[in-house]
């Protein structure tokens, strides 16, 4: 039976979740039906394929070696029919998402679902996709999504003559744990094994000075923090991609500029219409940074640092929001992922798995004191996608809402559109669809103010 050890910051994942606090990421895609049936074909596929996609065979248990370790394991008795769900029709999409991102995943069984939600007219319907941070992140999410649904006709990969031959190396006794090749044993490679601890050491002493820092000034708003109550509401907005290039083309920086800027933007809005006013407010996001290899053909588990940008909340003019939006993450990519204090999961690294399991709940409990919100780039293939046959129109991305935070952003781009996923703690963001609208009308500013 093969199985793979958790890495730190997946065991982190599974170790901070409690009842009130799921840690699990999501996305909602829409269908464009193509006969009355094609909700119920929908679903049948699903339980087929999901049978055929090794990674949603895969558990999460405990393992004797390292202690207070985790390794994704084969499920002997998995059944498609304990993960796809058929629900009844549906009035509004995102309300049925909202409910079911409160329902925990069972933990004695491989960590995801999905349910198919028919449109009461009829004419589409949607698909919610729940995984375990600690089974994927948005990568590895997107990979095993796409396991499911129709084939796709991709130009085959072609490995160049000169391509170097895989290396022979031995294998540990312990499930997971990564090959030895000959060079490590090598006496005269001990020194680089010193080097890299050192290097470990010194970069986790300036990732903790970081934090240190990051916690120094802190102007955000009682609106973005919330006690854990376990309730989820989701909503969706949709953009047109071209209004974000012209954007982007007349005050530069890159396309996620833009979008950061505009949930800095919204964000004012939303604050400002519920009364609690924006002056002052510069809240920090956590921007998640993907480290995996370019081309890694089966990603396994997280492989996340992060920037943490400061929010011009309180800026009044768009562009200058944007502005300051690039210049902050300029600074970031100079600095590089392995810096600075949104490099701070780079620090499960250099903790043993017991250490990890026993200082879960301290972790979970004090993500606020990092940042205010999440927001975080899935990204998506850009040809089109289809599940029985009906196309993809519409995909939400929806992140895992930390403890003790009320909202969280999630954005992604879709065959020429840009769609935003938020979600927030129902209790504390019953006005989530002011929100939603505030992103389009931060939009439509921005732009006006670059064309004119």
């Amino acid at each position: 039976m093969s199985s793979d050890l958790l890495a730190p910051l997946d065991l982190t994942f599974w170790n901070i979740e409690t009842a009130e606090h799921p840690m699990h990421l999501g996305a909602l895609g829409v269908f464009e039906a193509e006969g009355p049936g094609a909700a119920q074909h929908a679903f049948e596929l699903l339980a087929t394929r999901a049978a055929g996609v090794a990674g949603l065979r895969m558990r999460i248990a405990g393992v004797l070696v390292p202690v207070g370790g985790a390794a994704r394991v084969p499920a002997a008795d998995f059944d498609p029919l304990d993960h796809v769900w058929m629900a009844g029709p549906v009035d509004d999409f995102h309300a049925a998402a909202g409910a079911l991102m409160e329902r925990p995943l069972d933990r004695a069984r491989p960590p995801w679902e999905a349910h198919i939600l028919p449109a009461a007219d009829g004419a589409s319907f949607a698909v919610l996709f729940k995984f375990h941070h600690a089974l994927a992140d948005g990568l590895r999410a997107l990979t095993l999504a796409a396991g499911v649904m129709d084939p796709v006709d991709l130009p085959a990969a072609r490995t160049p003559k000169d391509a170097p031959a895989p290396r022979r190396g031995l294998r540990l006794p312990f499930p997971g744990m990564r090959e030895i090749t000959l060079g490590d044993l090598d006496p005269r490679r001990y020194p680089d094994h010193v080097r890299t601890l050192a290097a470990g050491a010194t970069q986790a002493v300036s990732i903790g000075a970081s934090v240190a820092r990051a916690t120094w000034g802190v102007r955000t708003s009682p609106a973005l923090t919330s006690k854990a109550s376990g309730t989820r509401r989701t909503a969706g907005v949709v953009l047109d991609l071209d209004d974000v290039h012209r954007i982007r083309k007349t005050v530069g920086g890159t396309v996620n500029d833009v979008l950061i800027a505009v949930v800095a933007g919204a964000v004012r809005r939303w604050l400002d219409e519920r009364g609690d006013g924006s002056e002052g407010v510069e809240p920090r996001a956590l921007v998640p940074v993907s480290r995996r290899r370019p081309r890694t053909a089966h990603p396994q588990g997280n492989r996340l640092s992060g920037y943490l940008v400061r929010l011009p909340v309180a800026e009044h003019d768009p562009v200058e929001r944007l502005r300051a939006v690039r210049a902050s993450m300029d600074r970031h990519k100079d600095a590089g992922p392995t810096r600075g204090a949104g490099a701070v999961a780079l620090l499960a690294d250099h903790v043993p798995p017991l250490g990890l399991r026993l200082g879960g709940g301290l972790v979970g409990q004090n993500a606020r004191l990092l940042f205010d919100l999440l927001v975080t780039s899935v990204p998506l293939p850009s040809l089109g996608l289809k599940l029985g046959g009906c196309p993809l129109t519409e995909v939400f991305p929806l992140a895992p809402l930390a403890q003790g935070q009320a909202l969280a952003v999630a954005v992604s781009t879709y065959r020429g559109r840009v769609h935003y996923g938020l979600v927030a703690d129902a209790r504390a963001v019953p006005d989530l669809d002011v929100l939603a609208r505030a992103v389009v009308d931060e939009l439509d500013e921005l732009l006006a103010a670059c064309v004119s």
